[in-house]
C-alpha cells in the first residue's frame, strides 16, 4: 500500500480528488456500518433537510481526503505547503507569537486536516499529538509524511503529553484533533450536536496552560485548486473547569463544522463507547448549551 501511495503522490491533486470521490462512493456502497454512521451523524447534527442537501458531497469529500494524503505526506514539504493558496486569520498567529505563551492549535476532522500541521511547521516548530494506527504500512507512511524539520510527533500516551507541555513551556505550538474519541479514562461524556460523545479532556487541560487557543482547518477547494487555510479565535474564551472547557471546545468544533458541513468526516464513529468506559448518560444529563 505504501508503494501504491507513493505512485499516487505523483498524480495531479485534481486527479486524486476525482479518484477519491469515486472511492468515497465505493466505501459508502460496500460498508453498511459506515453508511449508517454517516447517515445518522448527518441527520443528528444538521437535521433531515440539510443532511439530504449535504449527503452526496459529504460521501465524495471523504474519499478525496483519503487519497490526497499521498500528496500531503509523500511530497516535499515546500510542495505541500504551496498547496495552501489562501490564508485567513494569520494575524491571530502573529498576536499569539508575540504573547510568547505557546499556541494550542485545535483542528477537527474537517477539510484536509493533515495539511494544517505541515503548513504551520514551515513558519515555526510544532508538536502534534497522534495515535499510532494498527496497520504497519499506514504507520510507515505517517512517519514518512510527518518527518519534517520543524514538525514533531508525540504519541497519545504519558510521554507524548509531556512533550506537548514542554513545547508550550518553550513558547512553541502544539496541535491535535480534539474530536478524536479518547480511550477509556481519558475523557468525559459531553454534548456534541445534542448527543453524548466521549470527549477528550487533554485539549481542555492544555488550554489551562495559558497558551493561545486557535481553531484551524483547511478547506478543500474545488477542482484540485488547493486549500484555504482558516484560523479562527474561539467564539468564547476557553475557561472554567476541565469539563466546562472540554464542552466549550466541542461547541467550537460544531461552529467550524457548520461553516463547511460537507467536508466533515461524518462516517467517523464519534459516539462510540470506548471499551471499559462507563455507559453514556442520556442526552438530558450532559452539559447543555
Amino acid at each position: 500500500m505504501l508503494t501504491v501511495f507513493r505512485l499516487l503522490s505523483h498524480l495531479p491533486l485534481s486527479w486524486l480528488h476525482a479518484l477519491g470521490a469515486f472511492l468515497g462512493w465505493l466505501t459508502w456502497l460496500f460498508s453498511p456500518t459506515y453508511r449508517r454512521h454517516l447517515r445518522e451523524n448527518l441527520q443528528l447534527a444538521l437535521g433531515d433537510d440539510e443532511a439530504r442537501r449535504v449527503h452526496a458531497r459529504a460521501v465524495a469529500e471523504v474519499g478525496k481526503g483519503a487519497l490526497e494524503l499521498a500528496k500531503i505526506w509523500l511530497r516535499p514539504l515546500a510542495e505541500t505547503a504551496a498547496r495552501v493558496v489562501k490564508v485567513s486569520g494569520w494575524d491571530l498567529v502573529e498576536a499569539a507569537t508575540r504573547r510568547g505563551k505557546g499556541i494550542l492549535y485545535l483542528t477537527p476532522h474537517l477539510g484536509c486536516f493533515e495539511v494544517t500541521a505541515q503548513y504551520l511547521s514551515t513558519h515555526a516548530p510544532i508538536t502534534v499529538l497522534y495515535r499510532p494506527p494498527r496497520q504497519a504500512w499506514l504507520q510507515a507512511m505517517i512517519e514518512a509524511g510527518r518527518a519534517r524539520e520543524q514538525l514533531h510527533i508525540a504519541a497519545a500516551d504519558l510521554s507524548g503529553v509531556r512533550s506537548l507541555l514542554k513545547a508550550l513551556k518553550r513558547g512553541e505550538a502544539v496541535g491535535m484533533l480534539p474530536d478524536q474519541a479518547p480511550k477509556a479514562g481519558e475523557g468525559r461524556w459531553l454534548d456534541f450536536f445534542g448527543k453524548p460523545a466521549y470527549t477528550m479532556t487533554l485539549a481542555a487541560r492544555l488550554a489551562e496552560s495559558g497558551a493561545s487557543v486557535i481553531m484551524v482547518w483547511a478547506e478543500r477547494l474545488p477542482g484540485g485548486a488547493g486549500y484555504h487555510f482558516h484560523l479562527q479565535q474561539p467564539t468564547q474564551p476557553i475557561c472554567g473547569t476541565i469539563e466546562e472547557r472540554a464542552q466549550q471546545i466541542n461547541h467550537e468544533i460544531e461552529h467550524l463544522i457548520r461553516q463547511c458541513p460537507e467536508q466533515y468526516l461524518w462516517g467517523y464513529n464519534r459516539y462510540k463507547r470506548p471499551r471499559g468506559s462507563e455507559a453514556p448518560p442520556v442526552a438530558g444529563e450532559v452539559a447543555q448549551r
